[in-house]
């Protein structure tokens, strides 16, 4: 690997968020809020802590206001909601004297499918939202981070074309943007995908700002991390014990354990500032509350004996 051992790496943390929400059980804002603390002191600098979406399509997420007033905030560290559109800004900037919001971010898909059946609108109606989005966080001074899900296969539309996602990524930069994670949402992507991919952003101008978020479902999650490092990504989202899933893609697993993903990186030599093992504790904490297996192969590898 051509990577420079002494690169730091960011790990945006979204378990909280993109993970619970997919989880079947329910957990109330005391564990959610004692799962971001968790995570805060092990050392993690952003932490996507819940969305101010609808609780009647998403009952996990429920509250998230609640969430954002009680946690122990740490100096530096980002806790991101996700903004479905601009009346989930209103209801967010609405709580944001006793929660403040440290940045917001977007979430669109590469696949026209899987827009319809997810936010209900057209990859370009989605745009066209998140234009209003963003003017409105400009004027509270609140950083946005883009999600582009499904950017090398769609459960509905199969393999989905580079030169789309370049298109997507790009326009979400242009309209302020501060980072675009590029999601492998069903978890199909090799390493020769993700290689191939960024090449292909690359030979548009999209060489910065860009992220990994890996799923799990065939196994590549960590060899898919492994190529983009090579390739100069240094940003990737994972989730505490690999909570979560697709609901919207059959088989789809959870994303990347934060716990493997850290092994991979200081296994590398790569610095992330995070104690790993903090995070196995909050990964089995918030195990026990979903009263499910941990998804994490360093957690359960590290075990205690009985």
């Amino acid at each position: 690997m051509s990577t420079d051992r002494n690169l730091d790496i960011k790990i945006v943390e979204v378990g909280p968020r993109d993970g619970l929400q997919n989880e079947p059980t329910r957990v109330s804002v005391d564990q959610r809020v004692n799962l971001i603390d968790r995570l805060s002191a092990a050392g993690l600098s952003e932490i996507e802590v819940g969305s101010f979406v609808s609780p009647q399509w998403v009952p996990q997420m429920a509250a998230t206001d609640q969430v954002l007033a009680r946690i122990q905030r740490h100096p530096g560290v980002r806790y991101p909601v996700l903004i479905p559109n601009l009346q989930g800004l209103t209801r967010a900037l609405a709580h944001a004297q006793s929660a403040p919001l440290t940045s917001i971010a977007v979430f669109t898909g590469a696949s026209e499918t899987f827009c319809q059946k997810n936010i209900n609108c057209s990859s370009a109606e989605s745009l066209r939202r998140f234009a209003d989005i963003l003017a409105e966080a400009a004027q509270h001074q609140l950083p946005v981070r883009g999600y582009l899900s499904c950017v090398i296969g769609c459960p509905y539309e199969g393999r989905i074309p580079a030169p789309k996602v370049a298109q997507m990524a790009k326009a979400l930069l242009a309209m302020g943007c501060y980072e675009v994670s590029l999601g492998d949402t069903i978890g199909v992507a090799t390493p020769k995908d993700i290689k191939d991919l960024l090449h292909c952003l690359a030979s548009e101008g999209l060489t910065h700002q860009l992220a990994l978020h890996c799923h799990d479902t065939y196994g590549q999650a960590l060899a898919n991390i492994y190529a983009a490092l090579d390739m100069g990504i240094t940003t990737f989202d994972s989730a505490v014990a690999g909570l979560g899933g697709c609901p919207y893609a059959r088989g789809a697993s959870g994303n990347v354990a934060t716990e493997d993903l850290l092994y991979l990186l200081h296994g590398c030599g790569l610095t992330t500032g995070v104690d790993l093992a903090q995070v196995i504790t909050a990964g089995r904490y918030i195990c026990q509350a979903l009263k499910r297996p941990n998804q994490s192969r360093v957690a359960n590898a590290q075990e205690p004996s009985p």
